[in-house]
């Protein structure tokens, strides 16, 4: 069963009187608790993509359903996690975990139980009454993170979501994200520059086109993951250095580099 369907999607742009067509004829469908990644070049559309996933932009032409419904406008079947963390600054952790319960109805008991769940499932404990402004970037990631699961989404869509944190902590984030797709699985599409990234973390990783953005090719991860036991490997260092990581992070880059024509950002 699809949870995403992209039909055919083309998107235009007027700026300043002149036409931008970002996507041309776009067409992807993502099954229910797949995690797929997008690499391109900037301004190929991804994030345009994403959008019209969460009801935030529609297409020009084309369609967009999720759970075969077309898409709307925002909804409570999707949750965003954008580059920047989007916290309430005037909330602390828990009373942002807590908002979109709140806003759903959710008992103050129950609310609060879910909080605790959520808090330690991030590894956020005795961090409760802090706010963010109290937090590491790589903390209020986590954040926005458990706020997006505890509403709990069928789709989960993930902008850069580690585009602004350093490098240790980017790889820590990224390790905690798998552990928590494998042991509360959701339907993520994650937008990503970082190859890397998208092999590690996705079942399908989407190559796109430089504008008009189209889609190049899709790489198969999964059954390869699943064959040679990747999540045997803890640690994300450990899984870069089996043969097939190495394979597929080089058919992309030579993809990026040779056929979409990419420069390294």
């Amino acid at each position: 069963m699809s949870a995403i369907q992209i039909e055919s999607v083309s998107r235009v742009f007027d700026t300043q009187g002149r036409a931008v067509v970002a996507l041309d004829n776009v067409s992807l469908e993502i099954k229910d608790q797949e995690f797929v990644a997008i690499v391109g070049p900037s301004g190929c559309g991804k994030t345009t993509l994403l959008r019209m996933v969460a009801g935030l932009d529609f297409p020009t032409s084309g369609r967009v359903r999720v759970g075969n419904v077309e898409v709307p406008g925002p909804g409570p079947d999707r949750a965003v996690v954008f580059q920047q963390f989007a916290l309430f600054p005037w909330k602390n952790v828990a009373e942002n975990i807590a908002f979109g319960l709140r806003c759903k109805g959710v008992s103050d008991s129950e609310r609060r139980t879910q909080v605790r769940e959520f808090v330690s499932m991030m590894g956020l404990e005795g961090h409760e009454d802090a706010f963010p402004h109290q937090l590491s970037g790589g903390m209020q990631q986590r954040v926005a993170i458990a706020r997006s699961y505890a509403l709990a989404p069928d789709v989960l869509l993930m902008d850069e979501p580690f585009g602004a944190l350093d490098a240790q902590t980017r790889t820590v984030m990224q390790e905690e994200l798998k552990g928590i797709c494998r042991r509360n699985p959701r339907t993520v599409l994650f937008i990503t520059h970082a190859v890397e990234e998208a092999v590690y973390l996705a079942d399908r990783v989407v190559v796109m086109s430089r504008r008009p953005g189209r889609i190049f090719e899709i790489i198969e991860i999964a059954s390869t993951r699943e064959r040679e036991s990747w999540s045997d490997h803890e640690r994300i260092e450990d899984v870069m250095d089996l043969p097939s990581f190495v394979q597929f992070r080089s058919q992309i880059w030579r993809l990026l580099r040779d056929k979409v024509d990419v420069r390294v950002e």
